[in-house]
């Protein structure tokens, strides 16, 4: 790497911006002659430069406009990520489609994604777009906008038919898989991959269907098994939890990555129970809370220099 120093400008919310821009990371990316720089909303970006990368997590029409300006007139300058391609992950019904059309070539371990559908706001009865679709109980409730905000969040777990009575459309409905209490959450940064484990929802016998609420929302899922598991039990389900090959997480993630047009996301991922080595893809985040992996510093600042030597090579061009 030449000896001049790169200008990273971010624009990100400012609970992220406390979250992600800690003190060690501005150490580590210094050190390794990348300066992060806060970009001032108040002030037009196209005077605050000159940025070798931009990083955001950013929306609106002004701020679109901002940034097409300044591409325009820095065409050598790296975006991450393009906001079309960003967008892409905000509904959740079309957000997993470009699961289904990678090319995985695993020795055992398959990749999908669980059934869902999506019922809009004229649609005369839950049940039958759930009975039609083939889709069993239990089930999750998802709001179809997937962009951040607090209503984004609010989930249910539907346990019997009359649980949907207390659903407002449009919404998307996903199949529930057992899957052993753990979810796999896969953080990408460019060619950086790193696959960790988490407490997810529990399994849920059919047995016990009967013995549960309709609808549950996702702040009152941990009563669900309170009376059987305590938290050291759960720390050690998910200690005993076996991770996926590196190998095949890798591949996903790098097909993802080239599909979704992005650098910044991670996915959630989870095992069927009933079959050990199939995994589904049940949700795709843009720029997720990287600061929650171990030693975060060290692989974002080892994606900041990719994109170094990428504008590197675009202004030698």
């Amino acid at each position: 790497m030449s000896e001049r120093r790169f200008r990273f400008g971010y624009v990100l919310a400012s609970k992220k911006v406390s979250s992600f821009i800690q003190d060690s990371l501005i150490k580590h990316a210094q050190e390794n002659g990348i300066d992060l720089v806060q970009i001032d909303l108040d002030k037009p970006l196209i005077e605050q430069g000159p940025f070798d990368c931009i990083f955001h997590k950013l929306y609106g029409p002004e701020w679109r406009k901002q940034l097409e300006e300044f591409a325009l007139q820095n065409p050598t300058a790296i975006i991450v990520d393009p906001i079309d391609a960003i967008e892409k992950l905000h509904n959740r019904l079309t957000m997993l489609d470009v699961v289904n059309e990678l090319k995985i070539a695993g020795d055992n371990e398959t990749i999908g994604i669980p059934i869902q559908i999506f019922v809009g706001e004229n649609s005369e009865s839950l049940l039958d777009a759930v009975t039609s679709q083939g889709l069993h109980f239990p089930v999750i409730a998802k709001p179809l906008i997937a962009n951040g905000s607090a209503d984004s969040h609010q989930m249910s777990l539907v346990l019997k038919p009359e649980g949907l009575e207390g659903l407002k459309p449009p919404i998307v409905l996903q199949e529930f898989v057992n899957h052993g209490g753990v979810i796999f959450k896969v953080y990408v940064a460019g060619e950086h991959v790193k696959c960790v484990k988490r407490r997810s929802l529990p399994d849920i016998p059919e047995e016990k269907l009967g013995m549960l609420e309709d609808l549950i929302s996702f702040s009152q899922i941990s009563n669900l098994t309170a009376q059987d598991q305590n938290d050291d039990s759960f720390a050690e389900l998910i200690e005993k939890a076996v991770m996926p090959t590196s190998r095949f997480v890798t591949d996903v993630a790098n097909q993802l990555r080239d599909a979704l047009k992005l650098h910044l996301f991670n996915f959630d991922m989870i095992r069927d129970e009933k079959v050990g080595n199939r995994y589904l893809v049940i949700d795709i985040n843009y720029f997720p809370g990287y600061a929650k992996i171990p030693n975060y510093e060290t692989m974002m600042t080892a994606f900041f220099l990719d994109i170094a030597r990428e504008q590197l090579n675009n202004d030698s061009r």
